[in-house]
């Protein structure tokens, strides 16, 4: 109760507004999809078992989805790999929900455990050769947090990240769920965290060290 107290003050102290997108759980599904509707950013994500893949099977298989994506009307930009949880997120612009996963089906049937739609910071994000990638990912109550919110707290991380020496690349933010996933380069997990900590206070549920590959 008491943290859920202290999220309605941080965001109250943001100007809370309020937004909406939409989240589905990925369908098993080999058909097609092929509507001319308006694209959106879907991002989902493979729990395969920690020790069970290497970072080459998944540029195998994300080498066979860019293979398949255009007969779905899908556009896979990126994926990273937790290598230590087994676990892959895969960044892709596409029709539908349904659509990505018909990609996985048909390219490899690797299907996602969940699916969601998100919007971005940044659609052009560059990681520095050689730097370390994290991923966090914060669970927040839909109902306490928007797109604004988010992106203060952003800002915040931007204004606070160079006394650590980490820089926030980019973010993607499920507002039916709560969710946000932050990815930055950074000397150590530590020192991402730290950032969060000293901008806003709001600190993830998970933080992992992942490869980016597109």
């Amino acid at each position: 109760m008491r943290s859920i107290i202290m999220l309605a003050a941080t965001f109250a102290s943001m100007q809370v507004g309020c937004g909406t997108d939409e989240t589905t759980h990925a369908p098993a599904s080999n058909h097609a999809v092929l509507p001319a509707t308006a694209k959106k950013l879907y991002l989902d994500e493979h729990d395969l078992g920690a020790g069970k893949v290497t970072a080459a099977d998944v540029a195998g298989a994300h080498a066979k989805d860019l293979a398949t994506e255009a007969q779905y009307g899908v556009d896979f930009k990126a994926y990273w790999f937790d290598e230590q949880a087994g676990k892959v997120y895969c960044l892709a612009e596409a029709p539908s929900a349904e659509a990505t996963t018909a990609v996985h089906a048909a390219a490899h049937g690797l299907i996602a455990d969940n699916i969601i739609a998100v919007t971005e910071d940044n659609g052009s994000w560059l990681p520095t050769p050689g730097k370390q990638l994290y991923l966090d990912v914060h669970h927040f109550d839909p109902a306490q947090i928007s797109a604004p919110d988010v992106a203060r707290a952003h800002q915040r991380d931007l204004e606070t990240e160079g006394k650590y020496g980490v820089q926030y690349l980019d973010y993607w933010f499920d507002a039916a769920t709560g969710t946000v996933m932050c990815l930055a380069q950074a000397p150590s997990a530590g020192a991402a965290l730290a950032v969060h900590r000293e901008a806003h206070g709001l600190m993830p549920d998970s933080i992992a060290a992942v490869s980016e590959g597109r």
